[in-house]
């Protein structure tokens, strides 16, 4: 609705001017903030580089958590210079997928004459193939599988070792270690039977179970291609003599001037001097009610721009726009995040100290009791390798690719593993308002008509506002669609800056325009009728023939049918539900009473968001943080669990640990359940990966060697095999209500 003054009685205006001066203070406090960070935004993203170029061979689900930080989106860079950090991430994850792929590949093609040279593996089968040199023909067999194979889990253990936290890297490494240097003192030194069977499955089995948990979250990533929304790579500057020419962002100067044609995202921070139009700033401010914009007002970088056009001087570049602002607190919030183990990494980290424990405690008893070297060692070996079971490769990741899918379908796209599967202790959750509770868009709530039938009260209404694009205007011809209404023909259609429109329908006079230009114009209307609508953060416009009220038209953000639905679902869960927006406090209460809510955070900005959510955590609740816009970004980073609208800018797409492609709030409740359920099931799949070490591990280290029962390798590879059978099994059987 061009020039429609949204909520524009007198009180509404003074709200959005005020909203600006908020904005102008706020971007010195956020200039004040990157002062103090600039410098340990740099050391993290540093310390970030140097991390990532050991990246490639980490545990997937540590590696993860540091991809998912906004690649690419340091301050000061150009919306298609963090899409390239997206694209960047994203082919770097292809690569790594595409690595293990084919390091499993090869090694299951070298992991057949193993198993066929292996001495073990042919006693099982009951045939005799052995030959002069087959041991050293599987000893190279082996070193060569060590080093295609091996290597990914070696390195990583040495980054979880350099980090003090050892995890699934470094069990695997060690067994895979320990078991090939004792086959190959076997064959060179010692009297015993080897392991490179052992060493060969252990590592096929740990790379397929990489493999498809990384394929699995590589789906999820794709589909965020169609989400991210590009801010402008170009802007229209206006040269001396009037001209225009495009050119990038990134070029532009302070003191340019800019051209911003109707519809268009503003490409940078400046101030207006020319033009009057109403610019949408929920996805910057939060604030659902476009606001009007004409000589001397301030224009965000990411906003839209209504159906006038604005000329504007550029007042902020690079680090210092409100859009970098916004990403640097991002940063620091990311970096000051504390990232949570995942379940698999916690029981390889105790997996792997019961292992040298154990693995010490066996020869060392054996050496006491004076068995010999080569005795203790062997002991020694099996239980150190019947610790680390080929299974725990498989019960993580095989429900990780279950639970995956089971997301995908419903439209959650998983993002961040370890905040996902953290997501079961969360006991408040956040919602953004616009966007995220209400659907972002306008629709009638309420019609008052003076002398004349509804319908043809709307019918007007609709053919007037059918030649707009205003977000309010949309809000009415919606309707006029809903109630089929005729759209009648328009003559002589023109805006009225400040005001409204005008138009002749079938050669009557009509005016569709705010409450501010009734008065002004002396046009009676129904007061009380009005201050109703307006408390409870409704936007009224006025149409008028003649300077005779026809009647008034209420519209408001509409509150998404299944918002109310999913406010109910989470206090079944024993989860708060807690709304905080950017927009004003009558708009924010009207929406809280309609869906029961107790705690309202209204007009909160970005830098307050995130401080709202550490107050909350301080409290004691674990945070989950739904939105969808630019202001929401910083909260949804340092939220325990970030959840981005899929309808929402790619600042917090990019931010975010889940999407919801649906924009559904009941998605949210889809999210906790399904993590629930995840972890119910990978705590049984850990137990059937793990348990048979309560038996197999005592006979192992030979606590009943002197009664004549003592596991056998042919033994504990037939109870692995099993354990590994259970788990694929029971993945399959994932499902959430």
């Amino acid at each position: 609705m061009e020039n429609h003054p949204e909520n524009e009685h007198t009180k509404h205006r003074k709200h959005g001017r005020a909203r600006h001066d908020q904005t102008d203070h706020t971007q010195n406090q956020f200039e004040e903030h990157a002062d103090h960070a600039e410098h340990q935004h740099e050391e993290h993203v540093s310390h970030a580089r140097e991390h990532d170029a050991g990246h490639e061979h980490m545990d997937h689900g540590t590696a993860q958590q540091h991809h998912e930080a906004p690649a690419g989106q340091e301050h000061g860079h150009t919306a298609h210079e963090k899409h390239k950090g997206h694209e960047d991430h994203h082919d770097h994850h292809a690569m790594m997928v595409e690595d293990f792929k084919r390091r499993f590949f090869i090694s299951l093609i070298i992991t057949i004459p193993i198993l066929a040279l292996s001495p073990m593996i042919q006693t099982f089968l009951g045939v005799d193939w052995r030959f002069p040199g087959d041991s050293y023909i599987l000893f190279g067999l082996s070193t060569l599988l060590l080093i295609i194979g091996g290597k990914p889990f070696i390195t990583g253990a040495g980054d979880e070792l350099k980090a003090r936290s050892p995890a699934m890297m470094t069990l695997i490494a060690f067994a895979v270690l320990v078991s090939y240097i004792y086959s190959t003192l076997t064959i060179f030194v010692l009297e015993g039977h080897d392991f490179f069977w052992e060493l060969a499955t252990l590592i096929v089995v740990m790379l397929l179970g990489h493999w498809i948990e990384m394929r699995s979250v590589m789906g999820a990533s794709r589909a965020l291609d169609e989400l991210v929304k590009l801010m402008p790579e170009t802007a229209h500057r206006l040269t001396e003599n009037g001209e225009t020419e495009d050119i990038p962002v990134k070029q532009l100067k302070t003191g340019d001037r800019v051209l911003v044609k109707p519809g268009e995202k503003i490409p940078i921070d400046g101030i207006v001097y020319e033009g009057l139009s109403a610019v949408n700033e929920a996805v910057i401010t939060g604030e659902s009610v476009p606001v009007e914009k004409q000589n001397g007002d301030e224009v965000i970088g990411g906003a839209i721009n209504g159906d006038g056009i604005l000329k504007f001087a550029v007042s902020r570049v690079g680090d210092a726009t409100f859009l970098s602002q916004v990403v640097i607190m991002v940063r620091r919030a990311q970096a000051s995040k504390s990232h949570t183990q995942r379940l698999a990494d916690v029981a390889a980290k105790w997996l792997f100290y019961i292992a040298v424990i154990a693995g010490t405690v066996t020869f060392a008893a054996w050496i006491f009791l004076g068995r010999g070297l080569n005795f203790a060692i062997e002991r020694a070996v099996t239980v150190i390798i019947i610790a680390c079971p080929h299974a725990l490769g498989l019960a993580t990741p095989l429900v990780t690719a279950v639970s995956t899918g089971i997301g995908a379908k419903k439209g959650l796209l998983i993002r961040n593993r370890a905040a996902f599967e953290n997501a079961r202790k969360i006991t408040a959750v956040v919602f953004d308002k616009t966007g995220t509770l209400t659907q972002g868009a306008f629709g009638v709530t309420d019609v008052y008509e003076e002398d004349i039938s509804r319908e043809a009260l709307l019918t007007l209404a609709y053919a007037v506002e059918s030649h707009s694009e205003h977000p309010l205007a949309q809000g009415i011809v919606n309707e006029g669609k809903r109630l089929n209404l005729l759209l009648q023909d328009v003559q002589n259609y023109q805006t009225l800056p400040g005001r409204g429109l005008q138009a002749q329908v079938n050669g009557r006079d009509i005016m569709i325009i705010s409450p501010g230009s009734m008065k002004t114009d002396g046009i009676a209307f129904d007061a009380g009728k009005y201050e109703a609508l307006a408390q409870q953060g409704k936007t009224v416009v006025f149409v008028v023939e003649d300077k005779r009220l026809l009647g008034m038209i209420a519209l408001s953000d509409i509150v998404r049918e299944s918002a109310g639905e999913a406010v109910a679902a989470l206090k079944e869960m024993n989860v708060e539900s807690i709304m905080m927006t950017g927009d004003n406090r009558r708009v924010a209460d009207h929406v809280g009473e309609k869906l029961s809510l107790k705690t309202i955070f209204a007009e909160v900005l970005p830098h307050q968001k995130a401080s709202k959510v550490d107050d909350l955590r301080a409290q004691g609740y674990i945070v989950g943080m739904a939105g969808d816009g630019i202001n929401d970004a910083p909260a949804l980073a340092k939220a325990d669990l970030g959840i981005a609208v899929g309808a929402g800018t790619d600042v917090a797409i990019e931010t975010a640990d889940v999407i919801l492609v649906k924009s559904d709030p009941l998605d949210v409740v889809s999210i906790l359940k399904l993590s629930k359920a995840t972890y119910r099931k990978m705590l049984q799949n850990l137990f059937w990966a793990t348990a048979y070490n309560l038996i197999a591990l005592p006979l192992a280290a030979g606590v009943l060697y002197d009664q004549g029962i003592v596991i056998s390798p042919a033994l504990g590879a037939v109870l692995m095999s099993l354990s590994t059978i259970i788990v694929a099994i029971n993945a399959r059987t994932l499902r959430i209500d």
